[in-house]
């Protein structure tokens, strides 16, 4: 069907749509969640805000569990690496992710201010500590990961977790966390009215000047402070060995691709302008355009991270000549075949019924609504 070097790209695509349809699809739950305790006054107020994600949340996660089968299938030693690199990071990340349907499913069973504010605060942290997790496995992938291979290519891990949260990782953190308060405060004003509304706009403006602030110390930091890698020799057609290829460290080699490339440029324009037109449009209170321009900010965000690293998919710090890239990472030629098969059936079916369930429960909410269905809802 293809040769392994296209294999071998489309799986680094496909990947990329995976992560940015987790991003934009989770993205605004999440950012809902986080806003939980802050933009609502009251329970009604909070229920809406629960109900706005309540039909979706569910299947977003979707996003995230074909994320980590593709990288698994795909990308075996990547799958490794991270998970041995990442682990406690994983850990952290996952009992966060348990806190969201508990807090959905319990928050409702008692009426009791203090039992419901616990599971708001539940909400809060299995939807913000993810998102600040995402960004900081991200700033650490830029920087190099401390693990290398030996000739039979066991991986061996020398970090720790704290080491993972250094400041430019916090600063990713930080930029992640923006994107999903400016999504979600923009699924806000497309689904709430009144006062809920002028809040959302509010966290929208707010996050909006603070996201594109922190892209852009992060791409000045990353070009400036940060060493890059550059890949010097790899055969992309041959076997997935890691330790056959040549790579260099040096200033400023991850704004190589840009420079050899300059169409790639568009990626962090993409985000640049996308942010402001999400400014631009709440502004204007266009409330469609500016959850469609927030989406984009996210887009254009992974887009740039994704096409930085390129062709690196898990840099080491320790040895750079074990670094993980998308020639020498991969599953065989077989596997790559056999799975694309099974993504290009499966994944129109996601995009569809996701499609769906998002166009048959379109409309605001309203507190009348919440206080009829009173025993229906969240």
């Amino acid at each position: 069907m293809f040769d392994y070097e296209t294999l071998r790209l489309i799986w680094w695509l496909i990947i990329g749509v995976i992560l940015i349809g987790f991003a934009v699809s989770d993205g605004f739950d999440m950012g809902v969640g986080t806003l939980l305790p802050f933009i609502a006054a009251n329970d009604t107020e909070k229920r809406i805000l629960l109900n706005s994600v309540g039909p979706h949340w569910e299947g977003n996660q979707v996003w995230l569990i074909l994320a980590g089968g593709a990288l698994f299938a795909a990308w075996p030693l990547v799958y490794a690496a991270a998970f041995s690199g990442f682990y406690a990071a994983m850990i952290i990340l996952l009992s966060a992710l348990f806190f969201r349907p508990l807090a959905f499913d319990y928050r409702g069973k008692i009426a009791d201010a203090r039992w419901r504010n616990l599971w708001d605060w539940g909400l809060f942290i299995g939807s913000a500590v993810p998102a600040i997790l995402f960004g900081v496995v991200f700033g650490n992938l830029l920087q190099g990961m401390p693990f290398t291979l030996d000739n039979n290519l066991h991986i061996s891990y020398q970090g720790t977790f704290w080491a993972l949260l250094n400041p430019f990782a916090l600063l990713c953190g930080l930029l992640s966390l923006c994107m999903i308060l400016l999504q979600g405060s923009c699924y806000l004003q497309l689904k709430t009215g009144g006062v809920l509304h002028l809040r959302a706009r509010m966290i929208t403006r707010s996050s909006g000047w603070l996201l594109l602030c922190c892209f852009l110390l992060a791409g000045y930091w990353l070009m400036e402070g940060i060493p890059g890698y550059l890949l010097l020799h790899a055969d992309p057609n041959g076997p997935s060995n890691p330790l056959l290829k040549s790579v260099a460290v040096m200033p400023g080699a991850w704004a190589n691709n840009f420079i050899t490339h300059p169409w790639m440029l568009v990626f962090p324009l993409l985000a640049v302008v996308m942010s402001l037109l999400t400014l631009l449009t709440s502004a204007r209170r266009w409330s469609g355009w500016a959850f469609l321009t927030a989406s984009l900010t996210q887009a254009g965000v992974i887009l740039t991270a994704g096409f930085t690293l390129f062709p690196f998919v898990m840099p080491s710090s320790l040895n750079p000549v074990a670094s993980l890239t998308l020639w020498d990472g991969t599953s065989s030629h077989e596997t790559l075949e056999i799975m694309l098969i099974i993504v290009a059936i499966f994944l129109p079916i996601v995009l569809l019924y996701t499609g769906w369930c998002y166009y048959k429960m379109f409309g605001r909410l309203h507190a009348d609504f919440i206080e009829q269905h009173d025993h229906q809802l969240y």
